[in-house]
């Protein structure tokens, strides 16, 4: 059985890892599938029912989807599947609803125990080719296309929009930014902690008093010099959280690399004539990859609470895009009401997600045996 073979099995023998991959593969599979398992399939979950404003979880209410006046752009296939469709109908949510003379009429829902009467001639609310029906046949269509129930299992937010739509939306982001703040950490940590590792001398010392400089600076003060300088935007923000993590990657690899060329082979490389980056690139860095792994899971989780921190804060994603912790801060006064679900749904998700890579970072962590 090859390495990888080994390192799977032994993974696989111990049950909190094997539930936290779980959680992380899920969560993937949901942020690729968002839209199509979201039941407000609008570009960022982004429907907003007034009416419905801080619903507890569970609550049903009849709908009726009434065409936009103005015409909507056809969009991509693929563009909606992967980032939403804008809806041509506008939602509102009605109590009951009957037809008389050739009109829709329904009581409109405002609040529990207030609602208004509203009268829709069937022509306004039928398309282009439903217009020569009779109507009869219109009545059948509104009853059956135009009017349904919907349950929203996790609830509203203080806008009408559905929890649980933003929730499986909103996973994008968190992953994202994760992937980001990796990537760029160990790309910039490989190479200065390698470089200061390997040649020593001024090299090192020079890398190591930016990276004690850094180490100085609380990580959300730095993001937020990074993002003034950079700007504040949906990118620019992993950028910046990435930014400021790669000095715990530079410092470990520094370490390792340190360590590693002093190793008989990296002697005979030397003696064989291969060149500083060749040895450095070929056959020092893929003897660490484990001490990589672990550096990338503790990076993801914790750019995942930067990033809720950030957005908590207001530094972070803007609306309308969901994020966990976005959702948090519009929600976190309702703490104290009977509504408390609204801000701890949110604060579930960041706190399983985020204990699974913590989780699988220390079983990489035993199974690869980094210390030795």
């Amino acid at each position: 059985m090859d390495k990888e073979g080994r390192i799977i099995k032994k993974l696989l023998k111990r049950p909190s890892a094997v539930v936290a991959g779980c959680i992380i593969v899920v969560t993937c599979l949901v942020s690729v599938f968002a839209h199509l398992l979201a039941p407000d399939g609008t570009p960022s979950a982004n429907r907003m029912i007034i009416e419905l404003g801080a619903k507890q979880p569970g609550f049903s209410k009849q709908l009726l989807f009434v065409p936009k006046s103005s015409a909507q752009p056809v969009e991509n296939r693929f563009v909606s599947w992967f980032a939403g469709a804008t809806s041509p109908y506008v939602a509102t949510p009605i109590n009951s609803y009957r037809f008389a003379a050739g009109a829709l009429v329904v009581h409109h829902y405002i609040d529990d125990g207030l609602e208004d009467s509203l009268s829709y001639p069937l022509a306004q609310l039928m398309p282009a080719d439903q217009q020569t029906k009779t109507v009869q046949e219109q009545e059948d269509y509104v009853r059956h296309y135009l009017i349904t129930t919907r349950t929203f299992y996790l609830g509203t937010d203080r806008y009408g929009r559905d929890i649980l739509s933003r929730l499986l939306i909103g996973s994008r982001v968190t992953l994202a930014v994760g992937m980001v703040a990796v990537l760029l950490s160990l790309t910039i940590g490989i190479v200065l902690g390698s470089v200061a590792g390997y040649f020593g001398g001024i090299v090192d010392k020079a890398v190591m008093w930016v990276i004690n400089i850094l180490y100085a600076i609380p990580t959300l003060l730095l993001v937020f010099a990074i993002t003034l300088t950079i700007g504040k935007g949906f990118w620019e923000i992993f950028i910046a959280i990435g930014l400021s993590m790669w000095v715990g990657a530079a410092r470990l690899i520094r370490g390792q690399v340190m360590v590693l060329r002093e190793m008989e082979y990296v002697a005979a490389a030397k003696t064989l004539g291969l060149g500083d980056a060749r040895i450095i690139f070929r056959h020092i860095l893929p003897n660490i990859a484990g001490p990589l792994m672990v550096i990338a899971a503790s990076n993801f989780a914790a750019a995942i609470l930067v990033e809720a921190g950030l957005s908590f804060l207001g530094f972070g994603v803007q609306p309308p895009h969901p994020s966990w912790g976005l959702m948090i801060k519009e929600h976190y006064n309702f703490l104290l009401t009977d509504r408390p679900l609204l801000a701890i749904i949110p604060g579930i998700a960041i706190m399983l997600l985020v204990y699974a890579f913590n989780i699988l970072g220390n079983a990489l962590r035993d199974v690869l045996d980094v210390r030795e």
